[in-house]
């Protein structure tokens, strides 16, 4: 019997993971240019349960593409923006007269005293879309390869170090921004003479070991312990995973003890914005907005500039 049960039970996994890389394939698209052919995954959730249509998507959408000569004034709590001003007259004044320009921005429009105004720079210069675009089919496959959603491979290279090789200022490295620790770990060498962070598909095979073994389950335990249902193609749970990603499991654990949440789906997501907890601050909680953003200019770009899209399984 016990034999039966285990039997059983590991059926049901391999169905699992089946229908999910079913589910993957169906959102791969090959992507035809005149001196290309790119792997990409498609943003249909996106636009399905209207993620797009949230004002902070939008607003990220906006200053990615904005030149860091502009500041954009917008509420914290909902990003609506309300002013756009020139960076170099912003920067010359005082902060005495920064905090009357805002106390005077929220009487005129009606915006309670206690309400945190931001005055977001334009980030154009960081994210360089069209420099990242030929690796992220790269990315795609290698995590594909890999057994690991390529949906996080792409969401990690449109907003970690876009088209670039930048250390941050904590150590992370590489188009998927590893930790010297974290790459160790999953088998890249990292010491005062070798860096494989620098290479392409090592870090990338890396960044999918990462997602699989360690992201993705902690993803599951925190929802486990608060008896909230996922699937493991649902764009708000690869959201959540992305914030373990960034953030760590302990930061999660911490938001989700504050919030207490009863549901998942974009409600919790939302909430996750809206919160603070142990080191999850600003930089956290717009992470996720910021890979809906980022998604949203691949997806226009791709519908703008390609030849011929169409559905495409890997071999």
């Amino acid at each position: 019997m016990r034999c039966f049960l285990a039997l059983f039970i590991l059926l049901n996994v391999i169905s699992s993971c089946a229908q999910d890389s079913n589910d993957h394939n169906k959102e791969l698209m090959e992507v035809k240019q005149a001196s290309s052919t790119n792997l990409i995954v498609n943003s249909d959730a996106i636009f399905k349960d209207r993620w797009d249509q949230l004002p902070q998507p939008q607003f990220w959408k906006i200053i990615m593409r904005m030149s860091p000569d502009s500041i954009l004034v917008n509420t914290a709590s909902s990003r609506k923006i309300l002013y756009k001003v020139a960076a170099k007259d912003w920067y010359s004044i005082t902060e005495a007269k920064k905090e009357y320009i805002k106390d005077s921005i929220k009487l005129a429009n009606g915006i309670n005293r206690e309400e945190k105004l931001n005055f977001t720079t334009g980030k154009n210069d960081f994210y360089k879309f069209n420099e990242v675009y030929p690796s992220i089919s790269k990315g795609v496959e290698a995590f594909y390869s890999n057994g690991v959603d390529p949906w996080y491979a792409q969401s990690i290279l449109l907003i970690e170090s876009p088209g670039q090789l930048k250390k941050s200022n904590v150590g992370a490295y590489g188009a998927f921004q590893l930790m010297p620790s974290v790459a160790r770990r999953y088998g890249l060498i990292v010491n005062e003479n070798k860096d494989e962070r620098e290479d392409f598909y090592k870090s990338a095979i890396a960044a999918s070991k990462l997602i699989q073994h360690s992201c993705i389950p902690s993803a599951k335990r925190i929802l486990n312990n608060y008896k909230i249902s996922y699937s493991e193609t649902d764009l708000w749970f690869r959201l959540f995973v992305l914030h373990v990603y960034h953030a760590g499991a302990g930061n999660i654990e911490a938001v989700m003890a504050k919030l207490t949440p009863q549901n998942g789906g974009q409600d919790l997501i939302k909430k996750m914005w809206q919160t603070t907890a142990g080191q999850f601050g600003n930089s956290s909680q717009n992470y996720s907005q910021l890979a809906l953003a980022a998604h949203l200019i691949l997806h226009d770009m791709i519908y703008k500039d390609c030849d011929e899209i169409f559905d495409c399984v890997p071999k």
